[in-house]
């Protein structure tokens, strides 16, 4: 059981592996430490493949994986960047909105979190939900709320 896990979990890697990065990269504003976090990522998940509930969701477990690195990479480095200007983004990316990109930084890291995983992965409410670990209409509400927080900023410039 434990290889078939780690099978699943090996090819969801190599299948979203730019998906993660991006999503690492989001939060860190750094190509060599995103691409730390994902193999972090990757090594957690294949490591702790048995903590792997429901095979159908691999791809929802590790997306939290990412998020949690993330988290754990900006608490230990405080390296958060605020003026997006300052990165060199080597990839081909979905967000090449300037604007966007800034009025996404002025958000917090949760609500960053929702919007992406929304918007630029496509994920369904109810997934975003189990990646972050929080009820479907927390996020509805909190995915609202960023929504006109960002309408906002994207007005004044």
């Amino acid at each position: 059981m434990r290889k078939n896990k780690v099978y699943l979990i090996e090819e969801s890697l190599l299948k979203n592996y730019n998906k993660y990065y991006k999503l690492a990269f989001s939060y860190v504003h750094n190509d060599s430490d995103a691409m730390d976090i994902v193999q972090d990522s990757a090594y957690k998940a294949i490591k702790n493949a048995e903590l792997l509930k429901n095979q159908k969701y691999v791809d929802t477990w590790i997306y939290r994986i990412v998020i949690n690195q993330c988290k754990t990479f900006l608490s230990k480095n405080k390296q958060i960047t605020d003026d997006i200007s300052d990165v060199n983004i080597s990839f081909n990316d979905k967000y090449e909105n300037i604007d966007l990109k800034n009025a996404l930084n002025a958000l917090d890291n949760d609500e960053k979190a929702i919007i992406i995983l929304r918007f630029f992965e496509d994920l369904k409410i109810e997934d975003i939900a189990s990646v972050l670990d929080i009820k479907v209409n927390t996020v509805k509400s909190r995915l609202y709320r960023c929504l006109r927080k960002l309408e906002s900023i994207m007005e004044e410039v």
